[in-house]
């Protein structure tokens, strides 16, 4: 009896693994789109309903077109991004197939406000994905967000920078990315199940810039423009 509880430690509670096999996943996730990367992630996926770390040492290095599949297969649910670092480009999402209506950008005057409005969305299950960048934050911050996302089905993605790497966290996934030649190589800073030394490479898709300062200005009025509020059936 107790070698069949240490070969399958689940089966006590499903939060339980072995230091060498990856954790089963207590909840739903959402294909990466990339089977060798899926096969990586404890459940098979990007998990939902946990904060996700992305690490990365500036915007603009793939990061969006790495979730480009999950958030396809999330359907016509809202799409927020918080604190974005440049404007994003419409005709990226457009060039994806995503209808701009599902779009919602939000920015907040200060930082205490966008971690308001991050806790507000999530505890609200409104939206299907939530990606937030923000820097600094504090670890105290980061275990309310955690809990705020357990109490939804959301993809919530938090952008912070390469050089937090080594910083505590309670985010159960935590990702560095960096960049190379049509793909980005994913170091597995942290998850549940057995530490991997060799980052993965997972080729994107080719695709206009996403979030870049630099992307060409379209100056044309557009006909579905982005929101710079919070939608009132998101946070009530």
């Amino acid at each position: 009896m107790l070698s069949s509880v240490l070969r399958s430690p689940e089966s006590i509670h499903p939060s339980l693994w072995r230091g060498t096999q990856l954790a089963q996943g207590r909840g739903p996730c959402v294909d990466t789109g990339d089977a060798a990367f899926s096969h990586e992630l404890p459940g098979g996926g990007w998990p939902l309903g946990v904060l996700v770390e992305l690490l990365i040492q500036q915007p603009g290095i793939g990061e969006l077109r790495l979730l480009r599949p999950a958030l396809e297969a999330l359907g016509a649910r809202p799409l927020i991004l918080l604190e974005p670092p440049h404007m994003p480009n419409q005709t990226a999402f457009t060039h994806w197939g995503m209808p701009l209506d599902r779009l919602h950008l939000i920015r907040a005057p200060r930082g205490a406000d966008a971690l308001w409005a991050a806790e507000q969305i999530l505890r609200a299950g409104s939206c299907g994905a939530l990606l937030f960048w923000q820097d600094p934050i504090r670890h105290d911050a980061l275990r309310r967000l955690h809990l705020a996302a357990q109490s939804s089905d959301t993809l919530f993605i938090l952008f912070r920078p390469l050089s937090t790497l080594h910083h505590a966290s309670p985010a159960p996934l935590r990702l560095a990315l960096r960049p190379a030649q049509d793909s980005l190589h994913v170091e597995f800073v942290k998850r549940r199940g057995p530490a991997r030394d060799l980052p993965l490479a997972v080729a994107l898709g080719p695709s206009p810039l996403l979030l870049n300062r630099h992307a060409p200005v379209d100056r044309r009025p557009s006909t579905a423009p982005v929101p710079r509020s919070v939608p009132a059936h998101l946070v009530d």
